[in-house]
């Protein structure tokens, strides 16, 4: 009884973790520039990956499985928005500005650049 309810679970949240992967993918095509679609593949691909993995870890009735899955969900959580900020400033030091469209743009007060 219970596993089968776990599996549904599972189901669910790998249909979830691949609609909000899917929702990414759309974001980083559709986005106008670079900081946007970063925006889009750090927090959606970040909660689609992460619900795909504890879909897993449902799944699978293996604690080593659960254990691995769980530790790369806490291991994406801790690494993605850091690599994402990095990134971001990087590209901002290499001259890259944001689109037009971009209202506010702190850095350019902090490093008397105009966008």
């Amino acid at each position: 009884m219970i596993a089968e309810i776990l599996q549904y679970v599972a189901g669910g949240a790998v249909l979830l973790g691949a609609t909000f992967s899917l929702l990414a993918a759309l974001g980083i095509l559709r986005f106008p520039d670079l900081y946007t679609r970063l925006h889009a593949a750090t927090k959606a691909g970040l909660v689609g990956v992460g619900t795909v993995l504890l879909g897993v870890a449902c799944a699978s009735f293996d604690g080593a499985v659960a254990v691995r899955s769980l530790g790369g969900v806490i291991f994406l959580v801790l690494t993605s928005p850091v690599s994402a900020h990095l990134l971001a400033r990087a590209a901002y030091a290499a001259g890259l500005r944001p689109a037009h469209i971009t209202v506010v743009n702190v850095l350019a007060k902090e490093t008397d650049i105009k966008s």
